[in-house]
């Protein structure tokens, strides 16, 4: 890990995000890291608690002149997405991500970067570490499993924390304080079905989508980007519309809240209608790359011949699978009538199994409405049954209801106008952040999110702005210096 990443200001941040980087910690397999945070709180002389859910809090005393201040929770989330480019050679499980910086940025080689929510997890070990930063009495709270469905919040013990005050470290815009969040809930749709020898004179292709930009599936999909499965069954079902494919396998995408970036699928043509099927496949492609050209610049969509494979779907499931991702709403559903610009509801086709007689379709929905969660929640389900799918509902979790009458909100407010002169971006945003849950756990708990710039999380893109990260640190330190009296 390079030396320049340690160097960087603030240094107490950048060197505790360098340190937590070099533990390997994706969702669910946390062991490592949890060892780490409270070998981190141990030796530091301070309370280190892990509850029955893996989740870490640490209890620091306030600062001298500070006891008469509501206690805070500083929360953020140990597990991070982890994703690479196909042609990087990395191993999740047993390497630290490989930093760099570009310009304003810091990178990582060809995964992500672990920023979110790698770097509010650093600050709040900054403050926990040092012996000059004035504030109330800490609990810092260290959830596990954020990413894959927010079991650490979940589970998170009833008893366990005093504050009053949750300050979540995990909004990725330094203009922005975060008022509420969208809740979510994962669709899986299986089906189990036939397959057939190939048999006749065939000609076998692989069909590859990639180059996309991928990202986060709720803060990116207003944008508009490209999903590697729609696009693949969009030419998978135009080809089959002109001429007679048969599909052996698809694989695309991964995990549910990351923009699936990739996808490849094997069929198999007739050679006698290998010319036919060239046609209806450079017509859906240009026509695909062409409607994408401005949001998506890298997009790359080939057919290579390959060994024929020995089995294909059967040609009655074949449509219906087509068909129901085809009918699989997949973007933005609907917008907030009452918050401009605020996706509220959307869904996320995650990703697309379909080998040796199994088919598997992952969904990710989200909405700020739980009646609307469940409504589009509902129409995916349907489509999928009427084709012969069986459906379940897992990962349940509630929004977080904005409070514009909050207190510590009028204190981030006053405070960041104070700072920089402007007025902050007061919003909700459409991305799961675990004050919902936790709030359901401690219901009269006040609580604002904040933090640095990021861009590209969930996706090899991921960078933290390092211009943000200062300003972040500084109003960090401001608004722990003002929190309210008890």
């Amino acid at each position: 890990m390079s030396q320049e990443i340690r160097n960087l200001e603030p240094k107490a941040v950048w060197n505790k995000f360098a340190d937590l980087n070099a533990v390997p910690r994706p969702s669910k397999k946390e062991e490592r890291v949890i060892a780490f945070m409270k070998d981190f709180g141990e030796k530091l002389g301070l309370k280190t608690i892990e509850d029955k859910a893996g989740n870490v809090i640490i209890k620091k005393p306030a600062t001298a002149g500070m006891e008469d201040r509501a206690m805070i929770v500083l929360q953020s989330h140990l597990d991070m997405v982890h994703q690479k480019n196909n042609d990087t050679n990395f191993d999740f499980a047993t390497q630290g991500i490989d930093m760099y910086i570009d310009g304003d940025w810091v990178r990582a080689n060809g995964t992500t970067l672990g920023a979110d929510n790698g770097l509010g997890a650093a600050a709040a070990m900054a403050v926990l570490e040092s012996t000059t930063i004035v504030h109330p009495a800490i609990e810092a709270l260290f959830t596990i499993d954020e990413e894959t469905g927010m079991t650490g919040a979940k589970n998170l013990d009833n008893s366990v924390l005093e504050g009053e005050i949750l300050l979540n470290l995990d909004t990725e815009e330094d203009d922005e304080i975060g008022i509420g969040c969208a809740g979510g809930v994962d669709i899986t749709a299986k089906k189990t079905y036939q397959e057939e020898q190939v048999s006749g004179e065939v000609e076998a292709l692989k069909i590859t989508v990639k180059g996309l930009n991928g990202g986060h599936s709720g803060m990116d999909i207003i944008k508009g980007l490209g999903n590697a499965n729609i696009l693949m069954n969009r030419v998978l079902y135009n080809c089959s519309q002109e001429v007679d494919i048969r599909i052996a396998e698809v694989n695309g995408g991964g995990l549910r809240n990351a923009i699936p970036r990739e996808s490849q699928a094997i069929i198999v043509v007739a050679k006698d209608n290998q010319a036919a099927f060239q046609k209806a496949f450079e017509a859906i492609k240009t026509a695909i790359e062409t409607e994408f050209k401005s949001v998506e610049a890298n997009l790359n969509i080939t057919a290579e011949v390959i060994s024929t494979p020995e089995k294909v779907m059967s040609k009655e499931t074949q449509v219906e699978v087509l068909k129901s991702l085809y009918a699989a709403h997949n973007g933005v559903f609907r917008m907030s009538p009452d918050i401009e610009d605020l996706v509220e509801t959307s869904n996320n086709v995650a990703k697309v199994s379909i080998a040796n007689g199994k088919a598997e379709v992952s969904c990710l929905t989200r909405s700020s409405v739980e009646s609307g969660k469940w409504d589009l929640a509902y129409s995916l389900r349907s489509g999928f049954e009427l084709a012969g799918f069986e459906v379940e509902f897992s990962g349940d979790y509630p929004g977080w209801a904005p409070n514009p009458d909050s207190a510590i909100l009028k204190v981030l407010d006053e405070l960041y106008q104070k700072q920089t002169g402007e007025k902050a971006n007061i919003a909700a945003c459409h991305a799961g952040l675990e004050c919902g849950i936790i709030g359901s756990h401690y219901p009269k708990m006040d609580m604002i999110s904040f933090g640095p710039t990021i861009r590209g999380a969930h996706s090899p893109d991921e960078r933290a702005s390092i211009s943000s990260t200062q300003k972040f640190w500084y109003f960090f330190k401001e608004v722990l210096q003002n929190i309210p009296k008890k």
